[in-house]
């Protein structure tokens, strides 16, 4: 992993990231815990992109794996010290190889190093369970369960909120290091 890790990479959404980001949202294998309006269209996305490319209170990327656009990752809802996460691998053929991984630890050390963030949440289906284990890998704690907490496919749905603290990533990255040195 550590010669790959070097292969993906997050840079600011542009633009010209709007058809992927489209194409990953309306994937049926990658929309079944997304609690968008789907299907996505190119002209309201568009939209999106406009209202939101020079707002300070989101920071929103793409991830790339060997300069390729896999997926879409960001933190949004940012103020008070503190932003909510949320990840999309959206090429099929990348998952499952650690990609999610090492984005989102760089997005992780994005947000406490550079947007100053004390704290870095999320919520996430409670039936989710792949996502949970990465948010759990990567030092997410669970801070409880929202019962019924929104509709979706017609259904009152659990979720989970996780979140990590500035301390603990640093705590934690340094653990890490030092295992290695």
């Amino acid at each position: 992993m550590d010669e790959s890790k070097k292969d993906i990479t997050i840079r600011k959404f542009e633009e010209k990231d709007i058809p992927n980001k489209v194409k990953w949202i309306n994937d049926k294998c990658n929309n079944n815990y997304l609690h968008y309006d789907l299907p996505l269209t190119l002209d309201k996305t568009a939209i999106w992109y406009e209202n939101i490319k020079n707002l300070s209170n989101r920071y929103d990327a793409i991830i790339e794996y060997k300069k390729i656009p896999v997926g879409v990752i960001g933190i949004i809802n940012i103020g008070k010290r503190k932003g909510e996460y949320y990840i999309t691998l959206g090429e099929t053929d990348y998952k499952r190889k650690g990609i999610s991984y090492v984005a989102s630890q760089k997005l992780i050390d994005y947000g406490f190093s550079e947007l100053g963030l004390e704290k870095i949440w999320l919520c996430v289906d409670y039936d989710n369970i792949a996502a949970r284990k990465l948010y759990e890998k990567l030092g997410f704690k669970l801070e409880g369960i929202l019962r019924k907490d929104i509709c979706f496919k017609g259904k009152m749905i659990d979720r989970c909120m996780y979140g990590i603290i500035k301390e603990e990533w640093s705590d934690r990255n340094e653990h890490t290091n030092n295992k290695r040195g």
